[in-house]
């Protein structure tokens, strides 16, 4: 019988969170999703170094199964430079050797859901190519936290990833994507890099509309989160500061 690959949430505190362990994992992730990573010996990360800090605070909640020395953390590969991040690629056959032994995996990503604007989605389609059953486990997903939270519409929305960093192609892409919004009255939402949120910011409140609604999602589950929506019109009115060193999420809806 085939083992299973198991996506396993982490938290979205990775690079923030004060001291090696951060936070009590069980502020952020299930108690039931803890147990099941205590108990897997397989894991394909996006970092192993970051994927053992994990573990770490996996065993101060519930021993883990193995000692974490024994533990077998492989990375996943890069992409090729320019191929999104479920594109399919070479050598992830193999990764999935030890559930083909009746072995379970756990994919885990530095923040978040795994395969969710976060690597692995590739390792994903090879599971069920191979016939392993991929399960997924609750816990905190930024983009669903940052939606649920701005008001905006979550019957229909699309994830852009991050803008150009062009300032003139950034400022073409957000006016195509405003376009689309009011086309399909459809949310679209963006991340960018922590220091280059208050460049998004700025760029947005140039490029949208004044009637178009934006929402601003930052340091979602951490210590003093928070989430502003209004329009573009309001924002410039009342300007925020944004941090360079906690993830935000940016949402917006252009008026039909």
């Amino acid at each position: 019988m085939s083992g299973r690959l198991v996506l396993v949430p982490n938290t979205l505190d990775f690079g923030v969170a004060p001291g090696p362990a951060g936070p009590d994992l069980q502020d952020a992730v299930p108690l039931g999703a803890i147990r099941i990573a205590a108990g897997l010996g397989h894991w394909v990360a996006e970092n192993a170094k970051t994927a053992r800090a994990f573990l770490k605070r996996v065993d101060a909640v519930v021993p883990l199964a193995q000692p974490l020395q024994s533990l077998r953390i492989v990375e996943l590969p890069r992409p090729p430079k320019g191929a999104h991040a479920g594109a399919p690629r070479a050598g992830l056959d193999s990764l999935l050797a030890p559930a083909l032994q009746g072995e379970d995996i756990g994919l885990l990503s530095e923040a978040g859901l795994p395969a969710v604007a976060d690597p692995g989605a590739a390792l994903v389609q090879a599971a069920h190519a191979q016939g392993v059953p991929v399960v997924p486990l609750c816990g905190p997903s930024a983009l669903m936290l940052a939606l649920a939270a701005s008001g905006l519409n979550g019957q229909s929305f699309a994830f852009v990833g991050y803008l150009p960093t062009d300032a003139a192609e950034r400022t073409a892409r957000l006016r195509e994507l405003e376009a689309a919004s009011r086309r399909a009255s459809q949310t679209q939402l963006a991340i960018e890099t922590p220091y280059r949120n208050e460049a998004l910011l700025a760029a947005l409140l140039a490029s949208l509309h004044p009637r178009t609604r934006l929402a601003v999602s930052c340091g979602l589950t951490l210590p003093g989160g928070w989430t502003r929506s209004d329009t573009v019109a309001g924002w410039r009115a009342a300007p925020r500061a944004m941090p360079r060193d906690v993830p935000a999420v940016f949402a917006w809806l252009a008026e039909g």
